[in-house]
């Protein structure tokens, strides 16, 4: 299986944005088994499965991870570096980020990442291309190393850079493709005040456009509809795991519509009907009784972006306020909807 040859035409003109000499030599990485998974994991953490989000395009986490693998081979043109971007994500489960709830860790959402070297190496056909490409599993299997494929927030990377433009595009309808392609082509790497490499723009309009995006993409990340949803997809895999339902094993080598079909066949299908065919979630200041209920925290995901080598929230009042009312955000209600379980 080739699986860019069978992308489809919209995901085809994101990519040639990204990178319009597209790396070959990726391809055999791609097509393993272990990279090939991933397209069966929604990079929506499940919520195209409900009627809440409106989500029409199926972008899942092995086409983020090629993109990511793009971006960082479009600045670096360095194999190791990309290599790490496109393996980044190999030990995402089912749902992506709700196994993260499922394990308490709703608020930095890395609970997962430690498997990422074990899969890598007990992958052969991974192993038996890096034995011949004569590349240590060391050098690929923590991107964290390499700062343009990833950094702390609130600084740009790869891989955030990705799911932004990716998020806004495909998922959310915040942007256009032409949008997409101007901020893009404005990035270059740049110097930030630490001295090291990062992700830059040229033009201050477009560093507070893409603020103004990624911004948007924030909240809709932690709204009280998305918050509600993860907890209880995370909640449901707990009840079938804790009933011998489904291994912690099955939730990173099953689809998540084989997961779906359990759930649909288990003494949890009305619940999980009723949450897919919801519209929203309700809010309340006190908790009510009786009901599932969510009450959570959230990841706050922004970035602020260098211009020219500072940040931009440094140089623009437009942007700073901005970033402040993204950090504003009440995630202190209660959630829920109309059922028990």
């Amino acid at each position: 299986m080739d699986y860019i040859k069978g992308v489809d035409i919209s995901k085809r003109e994101y990519f040639e944005i990204l990178e319009n000499n597209f790396p070959i030599w990726l391809n055999e990485y791609i097509n393993t088994k272990e990279m090939l998974y991933l397209q069966y994991v929604s990079v929506s953490c499940g919520k195209i499965y409900s009627k809440m989000f409106n989500i029409k395009t199926n972008y899942n986490t092995l086409d983020h991870s090629i993109a990511v693998a793009l971006i960082v081979w479009h600045f670096t043109k360095d194999k190791k570096q990309t290599l790490a971007g496109l393996f980044h994500d190999i030990s995402t489960p089912v749902f992506k980020h709700c196994v993260d709830f499922m394990n308490g860790d709703y608020l930095k959402q890395e609970s997962t990442e430690s498997l990422t070297k074990t899969i890598i190496h007990n992958s052969k056909e991974i192993m038996a291309l890096l034995k011949r490409d004569n590349i240590k599993i060391g050098e690929v299997a923590d991107y964290h190393i390499y700062p343009i494929a990833d950094n702390e927030t609130p600084k740009l990377s790869a891989d955030r850079l990705e799911y932004s433009l990716s998020n806004s595009l495909f998922l959310y309808n915040i942007a256009k493709l032409e949008d997409v392609k101007q901020i893009y082509e404005d990035i270059e790497i740049q110097r930030n005040e630490n001295g090291e490499e990062e992700l830059g723009f040229k033009t201050k309009n477009i560093a507070r456009k893409f603020v103004s995006v990624t911004n948007k993409l924030s909240i809709i990340y932690r709204d009280d509809n998305t918050r509600f949803s993860m907890q209880f997809l995370a909640d449901i895999m707990k009840k079938l795991n804790n009933e011998n339902l489904v291994t912690i094993d099955d939730l990173y080598q099953m689809k998540e519509s084989e997961i779906i079909d359990l759930i649909k066949n288990s003494k949890y299908k009305e619940v999980f009907s009723m949450w897919q065919n919801a519209k929203r979630v309700n809010i309340s200041k006190e908790k009510p009784k009786d009901v599932y209920t969510v009450r959570i925290k959230a990841k706050v995901r922004y970035i602020d972006p260098l211009f020219q080598g500072k940040r931009i929230s440094n140089q623009c009042k437009i942007a700073k306020k901005m970033i402040d009312k993204n950090f504003a955000f009440d995630m202190s209600n209660y959630l829920y909807l109309n059922f028990n379980f």
